[in-house]
């Protein structure tokens, strides 16, 4: 069957190496996509779960990008997604019998609260979990960040196992789905029901893992001496493994994509309170018919707008925390944009190897900081919008994420820039951090819509703009979405 056929349902047409991926995926049914971050893992599987009319089907991938697969799904398919949580808990397999949505989506967390009925004992083994029958409704299970379940001891690979047990189609996705050590694929080849191919769980040990060298009394003991790698290599690509570079493809790419990374803040409270005190306060602004008093509610307005923004991204925080994470484990280096010192200092508390680009650095400091970066000496590079937005080369990653972002595009591309520089071999992808039904979609909205008349702001200062007309854009999209 031509490619065209297969993937005629799809609503984005396919780079040509996504529709390879999408047929090497109907072949083989039970896969890993361990393409490079960025180049489109999550379509080419929606594109075979599609193809294959393999639904309904289950997603299972980190917290912070349940909303991301929603929106995928539903913008490249004609199928509905629903993301489990607690409002229906009790519904959602009533709401799939019935067609209404054909894609469930759950974070690694929550499989035991959603497929779980009980635990004969603990800790857990396989044979001692009764899953609920609901699972197997499901026709696929595409599985996010596959090395997340690379310990075959962890109660999440246990349970991810028992739900993929007898399902068509296993789509596992992951940049570096070996992280460390051979070992890690043993589980994942499992969860495939392919270990045996290799010849089960010991033979997998002996062959490719080297010797078990016993430590002191009481350790675990290790391996050493890894063997016959380039013979594991060739089995994995012949029989389950699809990978590509970006500099492989990178004609076939644009010099820069950006992703909008959407999700709900867990708590509201502090920032409806805000929102709605800055609605009130807009809807004087309107009222007032001096020109002295509108300028100076204008100011007053624009802080407001600031607080807004600021509780926003705090709020976003331990989600932003969960994808650093998870994207750190692919062993590639990112590049994180905020503004304010609190979640500056969060961040360096998470993940205390992180070098820190900001105001309050040194010139020697953040020099220090971008050789090390550049250098390999540390993955995390934590910058500051107006300390590191412009003038700085950080090229060592390919990969740009904004917790926060500026008030222009100009300023965005600034801050883009650091990574998509003369030195860049590869494909900028850059991540927008996005909290639903915030004063981020408003923003951003607007950010868009300035991209044909960027240039008239070139220095980047993350500073709100202070005219009349870009207020008033502000205000005006601020109350419609609210």
């Amino acid at each position: 069957m031509e490619m065209a056929t297969l993937t005629h349902s799809l609503r984005v047409e396919p780079y040509p190496y996504q529709r390879e991926g999408i047929l090497f995926g109907l072949r083989r049914k039970r896969f890993i996509i361990g393409d490079e971050p960025g180049l489109g893992k999550t379509l080419q599987s929606i594109g075979v779960a599609d193809c294959a009319g393999a639904y309904p089907c289950l997603v299972i991938c980190p917290a912070s990008l349940k909303i991301n697969w929603q929106r995928e799904f539903e913008k490249f398919t004609s199928v509905k997604a629903l993301i489990l949580d607690n409002s229906n808990i009790t519904t959602w397999p009533y709401l799939m019998r019935m067609g209404l949505f054909q894609v469930a989506i759950v974070n690694y967390e929550s499989l035991r609260k959603f497929f779980v009925w009980d635990l004969r004992r603990r800790p857990f083994r396989l044979k001692d979990v009764v899953f609920s029958p609901d699972v197997q409704l499901f026709r696929s299970v595409i599985i996010d960040e596959s090395h997340r379940v690379k310990d075959p001891a962890a109660q999440q690979t246990i349970l991810t196992k028992g739900i993929t047990t007898g399902k068509p189609y296993v789509m596992l996705l992951s940049g570096t789905p070996v992280v460390n050590r051979p070992e890690d694929l043993i589980a994942q080849l499992s969860i495939m029901d392919r270990l045996q191919e290799f010849g089960g769980r010991q033979e997998f040990l002996d062959r490719y893992c080297g010797e078990e060298k016993p430590q002191r009394r009481g350790d675990t003991p290790v391996r050493e001496g890894y063997a016959h790698l380039d013979e594991l290599s060739q089995r994995l690509y012949e029989s389950c493994l699809i990978r590509r570079e970006k500099d492989k493809v990178l004609t076939q790419l644009p010099p820069k994509t950006r992703i909008d990374l959407h999700l709900d803040l867990a708590d509201r409270t502090e920032y409806d309170a805000a929102a709605i005190d800055l609605a009130d306060y807009l809807r004087r602004y309107t009222q007032a018919t001096e020109a002295d008093v509108r300028r100076k509610m204008r100011m007053e307005a624009l802080v407001k707008f600031m607080t807004l923004r600021a509780l926003a991204a705090k709020a976003k925080v331990p989600q932003a925390i969960d994808f650093i994470r998870s994207f750190l484990e692919s062993g590639r280096q990112l590049i994180i944009f905020c503004s304010l010192h609190e979640i500056v200092d969060a961040l360096h508390r998470s993940f205390p190897k992180a070098v820190t680009i900001t105001g309050r650095d040194s010139l020697a400091a953040k020099q220090a900081a971008v050789d090390a970066f550049q250098a390999s000496q540390a993955s995390l590079a934590i910058c500051s919008i107006k300390a590191a937005g412009v003038g700085l080369t950080l090229t060592a990653s390919s990969t740009v994420m904004f917790i926060e972002f500026p008030w222009t595009y100009a300023d965005c591309c600034q801050c883009e820039d650091r990574a998509h520089r003369i030195g860049q071999r590869d494909n900028v992808t850059c991540y927008y951090m996005l909290a639903r039904n915030t004063i981020d979609a408003v923003l951003y909205s607007i950010i868009q819509a300035k991209k044909s008349i960027a240039a008239q702001i070139m220095a980047s200062s993350d500073d709100i703009p202070q005219d009349e007309a870009y207020f008033d854009e502000l205000m005006n999209s601020f109350l419609n979405a609210l």
